[in-house]
């Protein structure tokens, strides 16, 4: 009596290349379901007990770091912190348009455009300084200057990839959402020590404070008008990001390592475009919030990753020297619209 081994009891032929299309997506499944639960952990705890959101994920998901050496996760993670980040960030120009960005006028356009370049220049000079180098530089940089833990997601992947890069990001989105809720609770109580009206206060919180929500929260606690304002001011901010990163691609690919490839950051282009079909009206009010709801939800899941993937120890190790840095860039951007609010004033 024979018998049959494996492959002869196997699927075969048409059928067998019927179902090859399910392997990719059992691969990546485990990863992201796990990142998704713990995104949804995050979201629980900050609809009963408050917080920003992003913490609670991050410090969720670093809590899970054993499942990023297993194998059977590693696909998903790996995807949550490529691809559905890019999705994520790209997402975020339905929420902008061009109109909102002109009806500034030309003070608060003065004021963010200064404070994003100085302050991302500032970055990658003391990185340099403290021995933290360009790359950390100019992440930690472009997080402070335009919109926090969102732009730290979209410049590390536009950067060559290095040895730190997922524990700098970690280190980087946590720290700027701390320090944006801190702000939000402090600077509303500067513009009243400075004497700023509302629409002073507006473009101060604005071109200032790192997270969105964290604006939004400051501004409104102050008044409409300076919340109305404090929001289009941070909207210019978020527009800055698709120029910066362009720049921050074609510099650091250009002067990268012999047989780095530069990547065109088709994602930013998708950003880009989105902001322009909302500007022409061409996204219903509808469809616009549904996707600001997905990139919200992108991003979460990409953060639950990046935590998953960072040691707690690996963070401790970045050090003194990165926290300074990124208290100073946050107290540069400040200094520098107050600086300009007072000569355009």
């Amino acid at each position: 009596m024979s018998s049959k081994s494996c492959s002869d009891t196997a699927p075969s032929g048409p059928f067998a290349r019927g179902l090859s299309f399910l392997e990719p997506a059992n691969a990546i499944f485990p990863g992201l379901a796990v990142a998704g639960i713990v995104g949804l952990a995050a979201a629980f705890l900050t609809d009963h007990y408050g917080g920003p959101i992003m913490v609670f994920v991050l410090l969720l998901g670093m809590t899970l770091n054993p499942v990023a050496s297993s194998p059977r996760f590693v696909p998903g993670i790996t995807l949550a912190t490529t691809r559905v980040l890019r999705i994520g960030v790209a997402l975020l120009g339905a929420r902008i348009t061009l109109d909102q960005i002109l009806s500034l006028g030309l003070a608060p356009i003065a004021v963010v455009v200064v404070g994003v370049v100085a302050t991302v220049l500032f970055g990658v000079a003391m990185g340099r300084v403290f021995g933290l180098g360009s790359r950390f530089g100019v992440l930690t940089g472009c997080a402070v200057a335009i919109c926090g833990a969102s732009a730290a997601l979209a410049i590390a992947a536009v950067l060559p990839k290095g040895s730190n890069d997922e524990r700098d990001t970690i280190f980087t989105v946590i720290g700027v959402t701390t320090l944006s809720t801190v702000a939000m609770v402090l600077y509303p109580f500067v513009t009243v020590m400075l004497d700023y009206d509302d629409h002073m206060a507006g473009i101060f919180l604005g071109g200032t404070i790192h997270d969105v929500a964290q604006v939004v929260g400051a501004g409104y606690s102050l008044s409409d008008t300076a919340g109305d304002v404090a929001t289009y001011t941070k909207l210019l901010r978020v527009a800055m990001l698709l120029p910066v990163a362009l720049v921050v691609a074609l510099v650091f690919h250009r002067g990268g390592a012999e047989g780095t490839k530069a990547r065109p950051p088709f994602f930013l282009f998708a950003f880009f475009a989105l902001i322009g079909l909302n500007s022409a009206g061409l996204i219903p009010a509808e469809v616009a919030s549904l996707l600001e709801t997905a990139s919200k939800l992108c991003l979460i899941v990409a953060i639950a990753a990046l935590g998953i993937k960072t040691s707690l120890m690996g963070l401790v190790r970045v050090g003194g020297p990165a926290i300074v840095l990124i208290v100073l860039e946050t107290l540069m951007i400040a200094g520098i619209v107050i600086g300009l609010l007072t000569v355009l004033g």
